[in-house]
């Protein structure tokens, strides 16, 4: 069983190379188990006993069940954006022999680890056809396009002793050598949209290594990908959901936009998980009552011990790769972890015979935070965060455990309200 899930596992991070990409796979997932599509500028008119969905602006997506006379919902809050390097509306840029396509560095990504990879294009295009209609297309290039090649040590005898990086200058894609002829970067993208389409009008585009997801250890112990924070949580929560129950209140959210603050219409701290629920409990006292029975479980990856840096971590709480899912608590509300919430986990977690870890950041250093504070306190919903131990996190390839993600399903399989 966990061998065939971590095979899913493995091809979900492949094909999710964007937040578009991984809302399209998790809607897949959805309608396999006969969840069914709402649209958010329609009227809604649920029948009980049945599963639906709700995809806002492409990368972000809540699926519900919808049981009979059910309050206490568990919710899975996860985010499927990653640190990444996106292009500049004016892109292309030509000199030196090459030509480059101009990025902006998305959230806080670990820069060095973006150099002498192969990277591919992918996102949204907008475009009109010959009908003057404002259409768009996902797409994804998939064979290697740029990399960012590194300044030999020769001219950088510094290098392995102090390396800064110039957001601006040092991390510019190269795509091509340069001919008499201008780079036309609109008939390149053309190549991926329909024949009809006339004029791109905008995109949403992002490199990503095209190194695919796989094993590492003599053992497969770990799992080594791009963009496990957090596809790593969404495959987690969009699996259980899909093959649980419709009679069990469920809901699960996959918000975009963590990884700079959550503050959009498809962020945690927009309206996309409120107004669902207010659709879905229209009566204002049913709103509330689901919201105060109900527990958020915030999902997101959580730091393991690195062994060659063990100084950087609380001596106390020091979680480990395959020894068990971690709760992750702060005292400043960092996370959202209370001991209310807390007992509920570890009481499912004793059921399933699991272990769990926790985790707490050195009291000299600060926090980092997910999405369980803003949707615990945009909606008073008692909240968990917790997370998967992960090495090299923001890493343009990070690691984690294989036994991990398919533990936490069991886990979450036992929670009772």
């Amino acid at each position: 069983m966990q061998e065939e899930f971590n095979k899913e596992l493995l091809d979900f991070l492949d094909s999710s190379v964007t937040p578009f990409h991984a809302t399209a796979l998790m809607v897949e997932m959805f309608e396999q188990k006969g969840f069914i599509a709402l649209d958010e500028t329609k009227l809604w008119n649920l029948e009980e006993g049945k599963s639906y969905y709700v995809v806002r602006n492409g990368s972000a997506v809540i699926a519900f069940t919808y049981p009979k006379g059910s309050k206490n919902y568990l919710m899975i809050g996860t985010h499927n954006d990653s640190p990444s390097l996106k292009l500049k509306p004016n892109v292309v840029v030509e000199g030196n022999g090459v030509v480059q396509l101009g990025i902006e560095p998305y959230g806080g990504a670990l820069l060095n680890s973006w150099f002498d990879r192969s990277l591919s294009l992918a996102g949204i295009v907008y475009y009109l056809n010959s009908n003057n209609e404002v259409l768009h297309k996902v797409i994804d290039f998939k064979k290697s396009l740029a990399t960012i090649p590194s300044l030999a040590i020769h001219l950088d005898s510094q290098a392995n002793k102090d390396k800064t990086i110039n957001k601006q200058t040092d991390l510019v894609p190269i795509l091509a050598t340069s001919t008499q002829k201008k780079f036309n970067f609109e008939s390149f993208l053309k190549q991926k949209l329909p024949q009809d389409a006339q004029e791109i009008l905008s995109y949403e585009l992002s490199f990503y290594d095209t190194n695919k997801a796989g094993y590492v250890g003599i053992k497969d112990d770990f799992i080594a990908s791009s963009r496990l924070d957090n596809l790593l949580s969404c495959f987690v929560g969009a699996k259980f959901i899909s093959e649980s129950s419709s009679n069990k209140p469920l809901l699960f959210i996959a918000n975009n936009h963590e990884e700079v603050g959550s503050e959009t219409t498809t962020g945690a701290a927009g309206s996309f998980l409120e107004n669902t629920l207010k659709r879905i409990f229209s009566n204002y006292e049913e709103f509330v009552q689901v919201c105060r029975s109900s527990l958020l479980i915030s999902a997101d990856n959580a730091h393991a011990i690195h062994p060659n840096f063990a100084s950087k971590h609380e001596p106390n709480h020091t979680p480990h790769i395959n020894k068990g899912v971690v709760l992750k608590h702060n005292a400043n509300q960092r996370y959202a972890t209370s001991a209310k919430t807390s007992a509920l986990f570890l009481a499912a977690a004793k059921k399933a015979n699991l272990p769990t870890q926790n985790y707490v950041v050195r009291s000299d250093m600060g926090c980092g935070s997910t999405i369980g504070p803003i949707s615990a306190t945009r909606l008073g919903i008692e909240t968990l965060d917790i997370g998967l131990p992960t090495l090299a996190m923001h890493s343009i390839r990070e690691l984690c455990g294989s036994e991990d993600a398919y533990n936490l399903v069991k886990i979450l399989k036992h929670i009772e309200l």
